[in-house]
């Protein structure tokens, strides 16, 4: 909870001195930054919850936990940043058709400079933590204030060009370019949001250390397939079929499940590996392969 109540604190902070630099300068290209530092905070109170909630243990009603609330936040922060750029279009039109000049532009810039760097150190904190702990609500988060630094950086950029040129138009266009980047940050976190929710498929490079370990049992005449991944914010979920000689005991089985199991939770961890253990001579294991049976005829199990 250390890195939401940093974002809790840094939200807070960077609102407070970019609101001082819209009032200061009356520029609504500082006030677009302004409005989405606010989202920044909303997001990291969303967060807060949703760690809170993921933290839980499993029970009787979410066997399998509740990682998956973290998605809820990724998803209410992706919302509120669409709705936060609607609501900077909508000032940056109004201040397009009647341009006001700008006042204490100087003050105005030095303070949303002061307020990126905030955002920027607490971003790449949030990123490192994010990536450590595999949540992906710090993970959005992180992005989400990185991307905030850049914005902020090229609203200070037109807003100097407008105070040296006196072109008051720029003001206004600007705020508009920023609620364009921020309707596509809102859009990319969505997309993330859903794949996270429809259960995709572990990133390739995890996928290819669950092989790494596989091919060890292979070089002893071990075979795998039907091999299948999803996660849940930071727990891993892997399914497999193992190919043993069809004379092996039980407990045989049982025991190079344990050691497979255990290789994997230990080169990914927060891993939970369920095991099917098949006999390798029986042609039936070889066609267990599909991800839908459902359309397969029932085979009767002689249990004599």
């Amino acid at each position: 909870m250390f890195y939401v109540g940093l974002s809790i604190v840094a939200a807070v902070v960077t609102i407070t001195l970019k609101v001082g630099a819209y009032l200061f300068t009356g520029s609504v290209g500082l006030f677009s930054d302004a409005a989405e530092s606010g989202v920044n905070l909303v997001a990291a109170i969303g967060a807060f919850l949703a760690l809170r909630m993921a933290a839980r243990p499993p029970d009787e009603e979410h066997a399998y936990g509740h990682t998956k609330a973290e998605y809820f936040s990724s998803a209410l922060e992706s919302v509120l940043i669409i709705v936060a750029a609607i609501g900077i279009a909508i000032t940056a039109i109004g201040r397009l058709l009647e341009p006001q000049p700008l006042e204490n532009v100087g003050l105005g810039l030095a303070i949303t400079l002061a307020a990126a760097g905030v955002n920027g150190g607490v971003g790449l904190l949030l990123l490192r933590g994010g990536r450590r702990l595999r949540s992906e609500a710090l993970r959005a988060d992180g992005h989400h204030l990185l991307t905030d630094v850049w914005t902020s950086v090229g609203v200070v950029a037109g807003v100097f060009l407008v105070w040296l040129t006196d072109w008051l138009i720029l003001d206004p266009l600007i705020a508009l370019l920023v609620a364009g980047n921020v309707v596509r940050i809102g859009i990319r976190l969505l997309n993330d949001t859903a794949h996270g929710l429809l259960d995709t498929a572990l990133p390739d490079e995890e996928q290819e250390v669950i092989s790494g370990i596989q091919s060890r049992y292979e070089e002893a005449g071990i075979r795998f397939h039907a091999l299948r991944t999803r996660s849940a914010g930071r727990r891993r979920f892997i399914s497999m079929h193992v190919l043993v000689p069809g004379g092996w005991s039980v407990k045989r089985g049982h025991d190079l499940s344990e050691r497979i199991e255990r290789d994997i939770t230990q080169a990914l961890p927060m891993s939970t590996v369920f095991i099917h253990i098949e006999p390798l001579e029986d042609p039936a294991s070889w066609q267990d392969q599909r991800l839908d049976r459902s359309s397969e005829e029932g085979r009767d199990v002689d249990l004599h």
